[in-house]
């Protein structure tokens, strides 16, 4: 008798693994689906955070101003150094004059030359506007604004007196 109990026994905890496995392998197999899913969106969240922080430090320095500064209703231009310098000497002002046509200083305009610095994106779009002109046209801008700054210059002091 012992001998039937004990096959007995056995045979009931082997049926009863063999259930317990066919009930938990769909749910083992999900879990391990929804582990490789997580490592997946894991690695695609660190891809775009390397991507957001190169974002955030370009636009710190100012490299990305298309991005960050230009809206979809302005004309996104790009600057260049030496295109910048090309326009100047086609224009053939000096830094300074240049700098008064688009209102900055001249040292700003060589340091955009040297390329140690970048306009900002007002100051993009102003040369971007003198690339169509050419040297009659420049001549004439700077003479208006000499005549206006002359001009200004004569009622402030006229006020003063």
């Amino acid at each position: 008798m012992p001998n039937i109990a004990g096959l007995l026994k056995a045979e009931i905890v082997r049926l009863s693994n063999k259930t317990v496995r066919q009930h938990l392998e769909p749910i083992q197999n999900a879990a391990a689906r929804q582990r490789r899913e997580i490592a997946a969106l894991k690695k695609q969240i660190q891809g775009l955070e390397r991507e957001l922080l190169k974002l955030r430090r370009a636009a710190a320095a100012g490299n990305d101003q298309s991005a960050f500064a230009a809206t979809d209703a302005e004309p996104k231009s790009r600057f260049v150094a030496k295109g910048l310098r090309s326009l100047r000497a086609r224009l053939g002002l000096s830094a300074e004059d240049f700098g008064r046509l688009i209102g900055v200083s001249g040292q700003s305009v060589y340091n955009w030359e040297q390329g140690r610095v970048r306009p900002r994106p007002a100051q993009v779009a102003a040369i971007a506007a003198l690339r169509g002109i050419g040297k009659r046209e420049a001549m004439a801008r700077l003479a208006a604004l000499d005549t206006d700054t002359d001009g200004a210059a004569q009622k402030d002091g006229g006020q003063d007196a």
